[in-house]
């Protein structure tokens, strides 16, 4: 398959072990590929000489795969033609001289997260709604519960039939988060930063796991798409009951979503997920509206119980002069690792992972099949998919 293509050679740069049935597809398929692999843990820099990869590597690679190891400078890559990372974005080497200085185009593995991402977004929001923490101190007490009190707090719980969930940022991951959701029974918005008016532009033409996502963008009921706060408020003012936060982060989406954006959303008192960056969220802001619902929980007289861990959906539609927001779910936080003593940690109604939703057992081989589907483009002289714009910083 490879005959009369000229030599390349692959540096494959990753913070795991070698992907040898990766390697065995790529020697077989393409045997003008030489492939070398460094194994090298993630640092926030590593292009300014914290890990040490022989120059002459960099040097002389064609093709390099990484996650985030990169050669310091231009002059150190001369042959270098094309740079695959196996992340979903781009952010963390955005300030590199390879990224500012260069045009040597960057792919990336947008396209893979969504479904365990999306299997983590559902298990936290069934895990608040469902009040699994209660149910969880329940069997840790060895108590079958059944106080009439109790009972009824459950029976009141609300399901996610007919609650709208509103995607800011409708790509790969939210596509199947909202396909999920759909089949679920809710009502899916979507929010974009350039309009898809068209049936051709609500498409997905990036890489999809067959059998997930939305490749056609039939699921939302409506679309809403702008880059100013206006277009940003009319789609958070649309009633959405929880709002998942998929945007990349850019100079632009940094504390896209403040006071004055929580605000809107407390109005349905949402529920928040965020699978992108921590820093899109201005994290006072959200502790702030997180506080204010719980505060408000607990010093009302009909919400004085305070073993109950949250008001009830069914509560806060008959009071709608409920503040604030009546939980989050975060998989990043601002910043990362989030410090011991950091406030967000005893936010209330808040679950917090260390940024582990999109791992898994799939990960890996998921990364290499966008490489190698690029790969066979690139061989036959067709565009790329999950190029990255560097002017839009994704």
């Amino acid at each position: 398959m490879g005959g009369g293509l000229k030599p390349e050679h692959l540096l494959v740069i990753l913070p795991f072990d070698p992907p040898t049935p990766f390697f065995d597809r790529i020697r077989r398929k393409h045997p003008h590929i030489k492939i070398t692999y460094r194994q090298l843990l993630f640092t926030a820099t590593p292009w300014n000489g914290a890990e040490q990869i022989p120059p002459e590597l960099f040097h002389d690679a064609t093709l390099l795969v990484t996650l985030s190891a990169l050669p310091p400078l231009p002059k150190d890559c001369p042959k270098l033609d094309w740079i695959h990372f196996t992340s979903a974005g781009t952010n963390h080497v955005a300030n590199s001289p390879i990224y500012t200085d260069t045009t040597i185009p960057l792919t990336t593995s947008s396209g893979i997260h969504g479904p365990q991402i999306a299997e983590w977004v559902l298990m936290t929001m069934l895990a608040s709604s469902h009040r699994y923490a209660l149910l969880h101190q329940w069997q840790n007490k060895h108590q079958w519960d059944q106080e009439l009190d109790n009972i009824n707090y459950m029976r009141n719980l609300h399901d996610q039939v007919g609650q709208r969930l509103g995607v800011l940022g409708y790509g790969s991951i939210g596509r199947q988060v909202g396909r999920v959701a759909k089949a679920m029974g809710m009502d899916v918005i979507a929010y974009t930063a350039s309009p898809r008016d068209t049936p051709e532009s609500k498409k997905d033409h990036g890489f999809i796991v067959p059998g997930t996502g939305d490749p056609n963008g039939e699921f939302p009921s409506a679309w809403y798409s702008g880059t100013d706060k206006a277009d940003l408020h009319r789609f958070l003012a649309q009633d959405i009951d929880h709002l998942l936060i998929s945007v990349p982060l850019t100079k632009e989406t940094t504390h896209l979503l403040g006071k004055e954006e929580l605000d809107i959303l407390s109005t349905r008192n949402a529920f928040i997920t965020n699978i992108s960056r921590g820093a899109i969220i201005h994290q006072p802001a959200l502790i702030a509206a997180l506080r204010a619902f719980e505060d408000h929980r607990t010093s009302s007289p009909s919400y004085a119980d305070a073993s109950f861990p949250v008001v009830s959906e069914a509560d806060m539609k008959a009071d709608t002069s409920i503040p604030g927001l009546r939980g989050a779910a975060l998989d990043v936080t601002d910043p990362e690792p989030l410090p011991p003593d950091d406030p967000l940690w005893d936010a209330p109604n808040c679950i917090i992972t260390p940024h582990i939703s999109g791992a898994g057992s799939a990960y890996v081989d998921r990364c290499f099949q966008v490489f190698e589907v690029n790969l066979e483009r690139r061989e036959k002289g067709e565009k790329l998919i999950n190029v990255v714009d560097r002017s839009k910083g994704y």
